[in-house]
């Protein structure tokens, strides 16, 4: 249910994190979560690889990215699919951040870590987020193209429970978004690495830097705070540091992309309709108030990562899908995959109408 270790030696990233000794002391610290007996689970195991596989075309529907997947000649470009444990997801999430934040070409020459309380902040994070991600499409790993889609069964397990939620229609609900991340990049071949390039080039200008240091000291305080039992810490995000102007421009259209890619694949969940999830609204509107009322770890991780500002994501991205499809038809959002100038910049995802003016004319 692990991914294997990619490799033996550190590579360098803009943090200088050794992310696969992040991965490995995550995955020691992540705890178990739901046990179910080993039948229960190879159940388990066995229907989220089934309703993986049935999502793919519900979402290649509801997404609209048929067209897309056409023009780039992507029509059967699949993910590897891992279902995985929360130590097999940590060491997975591991490798995608360092793939993410590494520019391609050759590894750096090995060496030793030289910022050891990062990588031990990393383990951390990575730790506590274990016991809480569904899902997660990394479009750099798996053996081929297609990336690989990870779900992590005690989770999805947990917060069906917690939701109170049907598992199969739970199970589909999540797959159909996963899957939506994974014909995104498929659509547009260019995607992942334009963000590669974007996310590396801030983490290079940030490092060594006061904003790089005050950040992992922020989150060595939290993680101190929440391992004596304290709920209460306040957290610092990337963007309550000293971001000069032109990093916090470099945040914002990043964050523009990402609310794109989430705000469609939220739209093509709901979208699916109630034929293939009869209690989807039911579902949709009790994620939204988990979301809400999150507390103690949970509200402080949110603040951290800035998650707070990624569920606005889904709503903006969702609604600037919406409003174009509105404005400039139901394939209007089409172009946005034809390459990076087409991208919504952050005052054109708060203005879609704008959007469909420059793109379509």
């Amino acid at each position: 249910m692990t991914p294997e270790d990619a490799g033996d030696r550190p590579r360098a990233t803009g943090l200088d994190v050794d992310w696969q000794a992040a991965g490995r002391w995550a995955g020691r610290l992540a705890s178990p979560g739901p046990t179910p007996s080993r039948a229960e689970l190879q159940v388990l195991v066995q229907d989220l690889h089934a309703t993986a596989s049935r999502a793919r075309p519900l979402a290649v529907r509801a997404s609209r990215l048929g067209q897309a997947l056409d023009g780039a000649g992507n029509t059967d470009l699949e993910p590897e699919l891992l279902v995985l444990d929360r130590a097999g997801w940590a060491r997975g999430a591991a490798q995608a951040i360092e793939a993410m934040t590494t520019p391609p070409g050759p590894a750096p020459e090995a060496r030793r870590v030289t910022q050891a309380p990062a990588t031990a902040q990393a383990a951390g994070l990575l730790g506590l987020l274990a016991g809480r991600v569904i899902g997660q499409f990394d479009p750099f790993g798996g053996p081929g193209a297609g990336g690989r889609l990870m779900l992590v069964a005690p989770n999805v397990l947990r917060t069906e429970r917690a939701l109170a939620a049907d598992p199969a229609d739970f199970r589909l609900w999540v797959c159909v978004h996963e899957q939506t991340h994974a014909l995104q990049m498929a659509a547009a071949p260019w995607l992942a690495e334009h963000l590669r390039t974007a996310v590396t080039a801030l983490l290079q200008d940030l490092a060594g830097t006061s904003t790089a240091q005050d950040l992992v000291s922020a989150v060595g305080r939290g993680l101190r705070a929440l391992r004596a039992g304290r709920e209460d810490v306040e957290a610092l995000s990337l963007l309550d540091l000293a971001l000069d102007e032109r990093h916090r421009e470099q945040v914002e259209a990043v964050t523009a992309v990402m609310a794109l890619l989430e705000g469609h694949a939220d739209v093509t969940m709901d979208a699916i309709g109630v034929r293939a999830v009869p209690s989807v609204r039911r579902l949709r509107a009790r994620m939204e108030a988990r979301r809400r009322n999150a507390g103690g770890t949970d509200r402080w991780l949110r603040r951290l990562l800035g998650l707070d500002g990624k569920y606005a994501q889904y709503r903006e991205g969702a609604a600037f899908v919406r409003a174009v499809r509105r404005a400039g038809g139901r394939d209007a959002l089409e172009a946005v995959w034809s390459g990076p100038e087409a991208l919504p910049t952050p005052a054109e995802l708060a203005d879609p109408r704008a959007w469909v003016r420059r793109v379509h004319g």
